[in-house]
């Protein structure tokens, strides 16, 4: 029976206490390093994206999105404080849902994670090119876009996806030092651009409001302000470093839920601050096609109409590939229209190294369950890093970032975490029924309600996603089923009887360290 194999709560839990954690972290400094962890690389990346699915209507976006983060946060905590360890929701549905569950849950975060990294490598991309062209220096438009904008390939992000690949497997770890300068580095620059728009606003730039309605009207799915928060959820990932970090927080009860909340209304009002300068300063409104149809970003249709109106008039923020760069320089601050280049330039590939190492610790540690060949999970002599399974996802991620659009891979991505998500708000209920009496150092406040609410808005921002985002999924879930039923159902070690806990492996690669100099990395092992 595939659903009786569960690796024991108490075989994990054991492990975690042999390398108990001291509970340093408090209300503030989990709200800090939920900030850091959460800023950043959707906003540089998705603002145009979102503005072409919902106008102005994209401040509701941010707010939807935060919402279903929020919820969703609040279960995950629950269950990282009960399962300390180290892990993620594939450790999770292990523990609770049995090994079917967890080798899906295992497999959607490895196509999450890839996915997320190219779409960050397309998105520094766009500001790098933007930069050069600043600068007066062309790069030819064949080796600057993929073929969905008539490229040929998408050069940058094909060498800064191979290059932080490279750093990873020669052994680069990070330091929450560097981590917490890049941290200031993105909240000065998005600062800098809210004190410079939201004085030359426009109230006419916000008419109409929703051009595209709450879901599209009509006009298909991943339209709409909701279709735009399905997208705009990219730009939240990384609230689970405060969930995971429950372990090491005092009065996790009080703490965590503050830390979550916090960071996440942080973010958020930070987001439609931003958003709204950008849309009142030079306006959002999505580009239609010359019968006045809707165009979905990243197509082909969309590349010719911006390159047509380009060519006229000043480029629409929704044609933008640097959005906030291209909104101050399209009102008048051109030099610090740079150095919105230049922040994205020095922060966005921490982002594309954090993604790798989430990506390559879901890998290992499943390839050391026995689930994946274990040759995948072998170390370097040299260079001490699991470097076969570094390479194959940087290889991948530089294919997909070098030829697919950003909203597109966000939008791949986003199905995975969703999902991952899903599972988790099942899993905590689940928990609460089979094993009521276990300790939990944190427990999700009103779970009836919080998880049914998280269960139903992943699945409603799911059901919003464009048609191929959606269809990756359960296609990717398909080749993922072939593969555990020809190698992992044979050769997992707990179907073998073997229970071990790999999640804690001295020569695991490391946790993404958080961007706070005293906090220690969760699961206890610092980069």
């Amino acid at each position: 029976m595939i659903f009786g194999r569960i690796k024991p709560l108490d075989a994990i839990l054991a492990t975690a206490e042999k390398k108990s954690l001291t509970r340093t972290l408090g209300a503030v400094q989990l709200t800090l390093l939920g900030v850091g962890a959460i800023i950043g690389t959707g906003i540089f990346v998705l603002t145009s994206e979102a503005a072409q699915k919902a106008g102005p209507g994209m401040m509701w976006a941010f707010v939807i999105a935060a919402v279903v983060c929020g919820v969703a946060a609040l279960c995950y905590s629950e269950i990282a404080s009960m399962v300390p360890v180290s892990g993620s929701a594939y450790t999770y549905t292990y523990a609770v849902m049995g090994e079917l569950l967890a080798w899906m849950v295992g497999w959607a975060l490895i196509l999450e994670y890839a996915v997320a990294a190219s779409a960050v490598s397309v998105g520094w991309s766009g500001y790098f090119v933007g930069l050069l062209h600043s600068w007066g220096v062309e790069m030819p438009h064949i080796l600057a876009v993929g073929p969905y904008a008539g490229g040929i390939v998408n050069l940058p992000a094909l060498v800064i996806a191979l290059l932080v690949t490279l750093l990873l497997m020669i052994g680069t770890t990070e330091s929450a030092r560097v981590n917490a300068v890049l941290v200031a580095i993105k909240v000065t620059a998005l600062t800098v651009f809210i004190a410079l728009t939201l004085p030359v606003m426009k109230g006419a730039n916000f008419e109409p409001f929703m051009p595209n309605g709450w879901f599209g009207n009509g006009h298909g799915a991943g339209l709409g302000a909701v279709g735009a928060a399905a997208s705009i959820f990219f730009a939240y990932v990384g609230f689970d470093a405060v969930s995971t970090a429950a372990e090491e927080t005092k009065n996790p009860q009080r703490n965590v839920p503050i830390g979550l909340i916090g960071s996440l209304a942080i973010c958020t009002v930070f987001y439609l601050l931003v958003a709204a300068g950008a849309i009142g300063s030079m306006g959002a409104q999505p580009v239609t096609g010359l019968g006045g149809e809707i165009l979905s970003p990243g197509t082909t249709e969309l590349a010719d109409r911006c390159q047509a109106i380009a060519a006229v008039t000043t480029e629409p923020l929704v044609c933008s590939r640097e959005a906030l760069a291209h909104v101050l320089r399209t009102i008048g601050y051109e030099r610090l229209g740079d150095l919105i280049g230049v922040a994205a330039f020095l922060a966005l590939p921490s982002v594309i190294l954090i993604m790798l190492f989430g990506q390559t610790r879901i890998f290992f540690v499943m390839a050391r369950d026995g689930l994946l060949p274990e040759k995948l999970a072998t170390i370097h002599p040299k260079w001490k890093t699991p470097h076969i399974v570094t390479m194959i996802t940087g290889v991948a991620v530089a294919f997909f970032a070098a030829f697919l659009p950003v909203g597109q891979l966000a939008d791949i991505s986003n199905s995975g975490t969703l999902f991952a998500f899903f599972m988790v708000a099942i899993a905590v209920l689940i928990l609460r029924r089979t094993q009521p009496d276990r300790p939990r150092p944190f427990r999700t406040p009103l779970v009836w309600v919080v998880a049914p609410l998280a269960i139903l808005g992943t699945l409603g921002l799911y059901f919003n996603l464009p048609f191929e985002a959606k269809m990756v999924l359960p296609v990717w879930g398909g080749i993922g089923l072939v593969v555990y039923f020809l190698y992992g159902y044979r050769k997992s070690h707990v179907g073998r009887g073997i229970i071990d806990v790999h999640e804690d492996d001295p020569d695991a690669p490391p946790q993404p360290v958080p961007p706070i100099g005293s906090a220690h990395t969760p699961g206890g092992k610092d980069a």
